[in-house]
């Protein structure tokens, strides 16, 4: 036997993954499919588009359907690196789009709160809903700008950049649970004054009451509140934390909670229980007094909501001053 016939079949070892594991298809199918249905921003995507267009609340393009589609992108990514683990740009792509995601979709809740404060009383509310809104979709726009940034150097070629990178992308979810955190305290404090009928400065009588539409928007924004806030706080231990490389606790606690969040508002949407876009403004610019699906309370008990002729109420909000005239059968 001749040693020089002998071929030796030397295999090189697979490149590690990226991840720690090796990304579930069909859980990357599920997730995709799941976010496509739900948060269209485009011709792959359907319901928060569509319901956006029907209620012409526009805001929701801007916040829930971007969020969508950052997420399906995200999650194709995952897909791609399911079939080839060690492929950087697939990596590089999930994971600056599934952690940026969330951020636009915070800012509905902000946009929502708001609205509602107007509603029952801003006197109940620490600051105002003109500046609740303003501080805190401010607030997510600079958390947002700091993780894009950090995504974008992070898909850099030298290590250093990429570390540096991702430590900016940190740096923007610790700041964007120090805000949601905040939010949902405020938010609690509010919502226990007005139950309790406890203001802080004098409430203005708007005619809006806490009816079951108005109980179940609040109930979406509390299960909406909690995923996002729950997926904020597994990502603080960073990259190389546990659920970050442990697939059933990533698809769990990131995906699972915001797939929560995005259709606990598709089920429970501000058009359909708060008004179309023509009602919200209205209500913004003081022009309307009275609740989508309920009579306005009157200080004189003789006048009900039925009865002949017009009755007119003259009230104060904000800087405005409105008269309204509601035609009673």
């Amino acid at each position: 036997m001749h040693y020089s016939d002998v071929s030796v079949l030397v295999i090189e070892p697979a490149a590690p993954s990226q991840y720690g594991y090796v990304p579930t298809a069909w859980i990357c199918y599920l997730y995709v499919i799941l976010f496509s249905v739900s948060t269209p921003d485009s011709a792959i995507t359907v319901a928060h588009f569509v319901q956006a267009l029907h209620s012409r609340l526009w805001w929701m393009l801007a916040t829930a359907c971007i969020t969508g589609a950052l997420e399906v992108t995200g999650w194709i990514g995952r897909l791609l690196s399911s079939h080839n683990p060690a492929a950087s740009n697939p990596y590089l792509i999930q994971i600056v789009a599934t952690i940026i995601a969330p951020t636009p979709f915070v800012a509905c809740n902000f946009i929502i709160l708001g609205q509602i404060i107007r509603r029952l009383g801003e006197g109940y509310s620490r600051i105002n809903a003109k500046w609740y809104t303003i501080i805190f979709t401010t607030s997510d726009f600079v958390c947002l700008v700091v993780q894009a940034l950090g995504g974008a150097m992070a898909t850099g070629t030298k290590q250093s950049q990429v570390d540096l990178g991702s430590n900016i992308m940190l740096t923007g979810i610790v700041l964007q649970l120090f805000s949601i955190t905040v939010y949902m305290t405020l938010a609690i404090e509010f919502l226990w004054r007005y139950l309790h009928d406890r203001p802080l400065r004098e409430v203005t009588r708007t005619g809006y009451t806490l009816d079951k539409s108005t109980k179940r928007m609040i109930l979406a924004l509390i299960i909406s509140g909690v995923c996002i806030y729950i997926r904020t706080i597994e990502l603080a231990d960073g990259w190389h934390g546990v659920v970050i490389h442990t697939q059933a606790l990533f698809n769990i606690f990131d995906a699972g909670m915001i797939t929560i969040a995005m259709y606990s508002l598709n089920i429970f949407h501000p058009g359909r229980l708060l008004g179309r876009g023509k009602v919200w403004k209205e209500v913004n610019h003081g022009e309307k007094g009275y609740a989508l699906n309920s009579a306005p309370e009157f200080d004189d008990p003789s006048v009900s909501s039925r009865g002949l002729g017009t009755v007119q109420i003259k009230t104060k909000v904000g800087m405005h001053s409105a008269i309204f005239c509601l035609g009673v059968p």
